[in-house]
């Protein structure tokens, strides 16, 4: 059975509501009708039948996370807040995350940089002692810097220890290729645009048994979570993204650079990491405004020390690349900092 709960206005479209992510017609069959099970303080517990979607990640979607109820003039709040499936219907992450807080950071700028300035940018925040290093969303395979010479350059300068995930975005035919790809080439990760590729993306890439972790940016979801009378609360976003497969999950940030609220932050972090069946924590990964001079206050807002990531961005270059990672290093964990000095 998959159960959804929403927060719904008026309480009395809740049939509706099961109608519209089921049958569609009052008089459809039993054997796959949406029931509403519970409804109070506003909110609309409905299950449905395994059999409707199973893990199709984008039937799912189509009908519980983003469904013609949006569309609907029934409702004047419908915002899906909770979602339970069946114990391993969906993969989940392959990689636990680790008991500590990782240091990322992104190579900027985010578009025009040839693959071996990619390559000496990269270098440059490995030697401050970033434990991942990754693309920025809107670089994708340009012909000034081509994704597999890009690849090639950075993995030929990292330290083993340090993961490159290349943004393997583009065209759906060919992710898998891609992605299969960049590995072969050196990359000790893999991006998606999670939203923007679609959520099963994940999932494929996940199956596909690439032998590293997936980093899921979270370009796109603000349309689903920024509207708080309509579409899916922010922590939900967070679960499926660690659901379908993804390694590494975006989480916002306490910096005030985005939208989300520090509960909601919380709430993020604690959907990568709760228990889910068998299913191991996904990193949680702080970003956005992140800079070596509120990292720590980052990690204290979260309130937990363990299977995190800061996130460095544009702030990481108002000085050199390399003292802004060693300075946050240093921030989250002296004793490493002197150890690299």
């Amino acid at each position: 059975m998959i159960r959804a709960i929403y927060e719904l206005d008026p309480p009395e479209a809740a049939e509706t509501l099961a109608l519209i992510e089921s049958v569609g017609r009052a008089d459809g069959p039993d054997h796959v009708r949406g029931t509403v099970v519970g409804l109070a303080d506003g909110r609309a517990t409905l299950e449905f039948p395994e059999r409707n979607w199973g893990g199709d990640v984008t039937l799912l979607v189509s009908s519980l996370l983003a469904g013609e109820w949006a569309d609907s003039a029934a409702f004047a709040r419908c915002r899906l807040v909770e979602l339970e499936l069946p114990a391993g219907l969906l993969p989940g992450p392959a990689f636990a995350a680790p008991d500590e807080v990782l240091v990322g950071a992104i190579v900027k700028p985010s578009l025009g940089l040839a693959p071996q300035e990619v390559a000496a940018t990269a270098a440059a925040l490995a030697a401050g002692g970033a434990d991942l290093v990754k693309d920025d969303e809107l670089l994708g395979d340009p012909a000034w810097c081509p994704l597999e010479e890009r690849v090639r350059a950075v993995a030929a300068v990292l330290p083993e220890r340090v993961r490159y995930a290349p943004n393997v975005t583009g065209r759906m035919e060919s992710l898998l290729q891609r992605a299969r790809r960049v590995v072969e080439l050196g990359a000790g990760a893999v991006m998606v645009n999670a939203f923007a590729q679609g959520l099963d993306s994940l999932r494929a890439l996940r199956e596909a048994e690439l032998g590293v972790p997936i980093f899921a940016h979270r370009v796109g979801a603000a349309f689903w979570t920024r509207e708080r009378r309509f579409g899916v609360a922010p922590a939900l976003t967070a679960e499926i993204t660690r659901l379908c497969g993804a390694d590494y999950v975006q989480v916002g940030s306490f910096t005030g650079s985005v939208y989300d609220t520090p509960d909601e932050v919380r709430a993020q972090i604690d959907a990568c990491h709760r228990p889910l069946g068998r299913l191991c924590r996904s990193v949680a990964v702080i970003g956005g405004g992140v800079s070596p001079r509120n990292a720590r206050a980052q990690v204290e807002a979260a309130g937990v020390s363990s299977g995190l990531m800061v996130l460095l961005g544009s702030a990481a270059y108002n000085v050199s690349a390399e003292d802004a990672v060693r300075s946050t290093v240093g921030s989250l964990r002296p004793n490493s900092a002197a150890e690299s000095a």
